[in-house]
């Protein structure tokens, strides 16, 4: 049976040009789950790649975005097409209340890892701000991301969208503001589109940046937040309409997160090369100070701070739906926030160093990648599902081959990490 976007009986496609003049009213769920690209697992990532190999790497940070944009676009266009997110759809299809439990913890735990590193990039940011405890710091972060999740949950989302999208513009003002201070060689940022590694730190390097470019809680966030933002969606344009709109978003969503990633790597290869301290957001804000001013520095810190509470606000949604698509179980959005704060508070509490908690962070997101590409891949593909908007045969093969180069890198980095290599 086709669903109701695919049915026969719905109204014509608007013309071309109508929808382009709809084009900004129909922009949006991808700009907010492209938050996800730019969270200080991100900054940390591009900025030490940058800071030890110069543009070696500036072709992994291409290619990843590359394969994270067809990710995030068939994720929007499950929402679309069948009105519901992805974790509806698994837990419709696990008939097993084990293992939709099972199924549920996994993603769950990939959600609040996700949340350690946001909150605590967000009391980094605090700190090197207003010199605030990063207790104190992680606190004020959940809180404003409550007030920012608040607007979610009162069913506003077009202001919940405001919100983010404008911390997306701090974001990229202050990680891209040293790039037009001490602007990179054209001829240098050409030649790392080419290829190639040098030894194997660069190696690993690359795994961390492609193997956490697609964050799983991103995926399920962007089918949910096309169901929620077009509810009914076939009343005045047609599900085709809505996604031809959608690439469009996807793009430019992640045009923005490609090009700022590459301004973080373009940054730390051009001012940070040779830097001893640049693994650490703290290390890199205090090389930044000493290279290009307080002024880029301040930047900077304002951009990691406006990346975790907007990030962390992504991430708790994402919380929320999968809890309640695999469970059936609905709980207020900011009670919910309030639980998945008290891990990342516990470690600012006792004192673990946030560095090393962003790694651990990252090596739970790698467990997550399958269990959220997979089924993605698999009901995208499905025609009884997704009727007329089915993936076609090589857009499939496209997806099969991005989400097993994703999975085998991350099963690489955790390989690496425990192995004692990383």
């Amino acid at each position: 049976m086709l669903p109701k976007a695919a049915s026969p009986n719905a109204a014509p496609a608007p013309h071309r040009g109508a929808a382009k003049t709809r084009l900004p009213w129909l922009l949006g769920p991808a700009l907010v789950a492209g938050v996800a690209y730019l969270d200080p697992g991100n900054v940390a990532s591009n900025m030490t790649a940058g800071a030890r190999f110069g543009y070696l790497l500036v072709w992994v940070v291409v290619a990843g975005n590359t394969m994270a944009w067809l990710v995030q676009y068939l994720s929007a266009k499950l929402g679309l097409a069948t009105g519901r997110s992805l974790p509806e759809l698994v837990g419709q299809r696990v008939r097993s209340s084990a293992g939709r439990r099972l199924y549920w913890l996994q993603a769950e735990l990939v959600a609040m890892a996700t949340d350690v590193a946001e909150v605590i990039g967000g009391a980094v940011a605090l700190w090197l701000l207003f010199d605030l405890p990063l207790l104190a710091g992680g606190i004020i972060t959940g809180t404003v991301s409550m007030a920012v999740l608040a607007l979610q949950g009162s069913g506003r989302h077009r202001g919940f969208e405001y919100v983010i999208v404008s911390m997306m513009a701090i974001i990229v003002i202050g990680f891209t503001a040293g790039v037009f201070i001490a602007p990179p060689e054209p001829g240098a940022v050409a030649a790392g589109l080419v290829p190639r590694f040098d030894g194997a730190e660069s190696v690993l390097l690359a795994a961390s940046i492609l193997g956490a470019t697609v964050m799983p809680h991103a995926i399920y966030a962007h089918s949910a937040l096309t169901r929620d933002r077009f509810p009914d969606r076939t009343q005045h344009m047609t599900t085709s309409t809505l996604i031809r709109a959608t690439r469009w978003d996807v793009t430019i969503a992640l045009a923005v997160a490609g090009t700022v990633n590459l301004a973080i790597l373009l940054l730390a290869a051009t001012s940070l090369q040779g830097v001893d301290g640049t693994d650490t957001l703290d290390g890199a804000h205090a090389a930044i100070e000493g290279a290009l001013g307080g002024g880029i520095a301040f930047l900077f810190a304002l951009g990691l701070l406006a990346s975790g509470l907007a990030s962390t606000s992504v991430g708790a949604y994402a919380g929320a739906e999968i809890m309640q698509g695999l469970l059936k179980i609905r709980i207020p959005m900011l009670l919910r926030r309030l639980v998945t704060l008290l891990p990342a508070l516990a470690i600012l509490a006792a004192g673990i160093d946030p560095t090393w908690a962003l790694v651990l962070s990252q090596v739970v997101l790698s467990f997550g990648i399958p269990f959220a590409l997979v089924p993605l891949l698999w009901l995208t593909s499905s025609a009884d599902l997704m009727g007329i908007h089915r993936n076609r045969w090589w857009t499939t093969a496209l997806g099969a081959v991005v989400a097993l180069l994703l999975i085998a890198l991350n099963i690489a980095l955790l390989v690496l990490t425990f192995s004692g290599a990383a």
